[in-house]
């Protein structure tokens, strides 16, 4: 491998942006390296999205864990004469050695909520920044996407195409995972299942129809070497292919009929129901109907709605890439410094001040209303942030696992009003209120800043 394309993000102590280590070595020679917190939310929602899921923790706490400045990396900055010795070796030893508190991974959020929030020396918290950022941003975006196609899915299988289309190979196995977790049955990366555990999925492409010089044998063969297979059958002519299939099932005996048809381009809900009539005729009733070809969950739901007698679903580039919502303004911001809150008063960039906790109300199994407070505060509803690392280090014996989290993503979704949970954009949003107390210390701060500036 030329020294070019190498990438090594084993331990990505260098995926910073350079100002992360000019602030630190500034920091370090000022000796300033007091307690901060910085805490990462979002301030506004796309136009087509009433909630997301928070995704990406596992990640993040496995990179505070491990992050060390390599020899190699050491070596680097060393040539580029930016930094001093004395920083150099200050990185040499650096561990990450704070707290973090966090929401579940898969908890349903909402803007100006912190996701995740970062108790550490100053110089700690401000070097990981873009890697927690990236880390959340990315998956937070993919899940709240593959949601939405699992809620218009209506309960029917769905499986990751996205691989191809991802912008990467690292975005391709966390969008497998991430929208695994929001629900997906599972995915075609076979990386991905051996790296996540997620159920494997897949068959038949065109090109193995094409390699055969007659579709029908192609079939025949297919279907004898994978019996309960998928068949693909849109190469040439969609029924006419349909048609190839029931006569390689009579021609094979019922130990090898598939256990579904692919339609993969066309009227998917008028060739659904063509080919429903004509499996069901064959006497194939068991066999299913499974669809692909540029799917999102406006599609599949107006597939659904229109009675399209469609069993599952298959959705890539639209996952992959989220295109309806490509990204989120997740910001990752200092809120306290040695003990003393700090705040912004940017336009259209306002930052409350001070460590805040989130408190959930609920009735009936539906939340119904969410309180950001200061984190002193006891209000009613439940506490969503809680302590996931101390000292540098995992709090309780393990992470949980993806199962685990799939079954909160599950109930988080459940417990959604339905004008929430729903596809289209709710005008009023859901309720999100300031404290009292935390409105009264952001006018405080305020009203010293102008004070000072007379």
């Amino acid at each position: 491998m030329s020294k070019q394309s190498r990438i090594d993000l084993a331990h990505p102590s260098l995926f910073v942006d350079l100002y992360e280590l000019t602030m630190a070595r500034a920091y370090v020679a000022e000796g300033m390296n007091e307690s901060a917190v910085f805490e990462l939310f979002f301030r506004e929602l796309p136009p087509t999205r009433n909630y997301v899921l928070a995704c990406g923790h596992t990640d993040v706490l496995d990179f505070l864990e491990n992050l060390r400045f390599e020899d190699s990396a050491l070596e680097y900055l060393r040539s580029r004469k930016d930094f001093p010795e004395e920083f150099l070796d200050y990185l040499s030893r650096f561990r990450f050695s704070g707290d973090v508190y966090a929401v579940p991974e898969g908890t349903v959020v909402f803007p100006h909520e912190p996701v995740i929030q970062i108790h550490a020396p100053l110089t700690e918290a401000q070097i990981i920044e873009t890697y927690v950022l990236n880390q959340i941003h990315f998956q937070s975006v993919v899940a709240s996407k593959a949601a939405r196609i699992v809620t218009a899915a209506q309960g029917r299988p769905i499986i990751d195409f996205a691989s191809r289309r991802a912008h990467g190979t690292d975005a391709a196995l966390k969008v497998a995972r991430a929208s695994y977790l929001a629900g997906f049955t599972g995915t075609s990366n076979v990386l991905a299942g051996k790296t996540y555990g997620i159920p494997l999925y897949g068959t038949m492409a065109h090109s193995y129809v094409q390699a055969h010089d007659d579709e029908k044998e192609a079939l025949r063969r297919f279907a004898s070497l994978y019996p309960n297979t998928t068949l693909l059958i849109d190469t040439y002519d969609t029924l006419d292919g349909l048609r190839k299939v029931i006569e390689v099932v009579r021609d094979l005996g019922p130990g090898h009929r598939p256990s579904a048809v692919r339609l993969d381009s066309g009227d998917l809900a008028e060739l659904a129901r063509q080919s429903r009539a004509m499996l069901d005729q064959a006497g194939l009733n068991e066999v299913k109907i499974f669809a692909s070809s540029d799917l999102d969950e406006v599609a599949i739901a107006r597939l659904l709605d229109g009675g399209a007698p469609v069993d599952g679903f298959g959705v890539g580039t639209n996952l992959a890439v989220s295109r309806d919502a490509p990204y989120l303004d997740f910001v990752y911001k200092l809120v306290e410094y040695a003990g003393q809150p700090r705040f912004k008063l940017s336009s259209r960039k306002i930052l409350l001040p001070g460590r805040k906790q989130v408190f959930r109300r609920e009735r009936d199994g539906l939340i119904e209303g969410d309180t950001l407070a200061h984190h002193s505060e006891a209000l009613e509803g439940k506490a969503l942030l809680a302590r996931v690392m101390r000292d540098g280090r995992r709090t309780g014996t393990a992470a949980p696992s993806l199962e685990k989290i799939r079954e909160w993503v599950r109930a988080q979704l459940e417990a959604l009003p339905s004008e929430i949970r729903a596809l289209e954009k709710h005008a009023a949003g859901y309720p999100v209120k300031i404290s009292r107390a935390l409105e009264a210390e952001h006018d405080r701060l305020r009203a010293s800043i102008e004070m000072a500036g007379r």
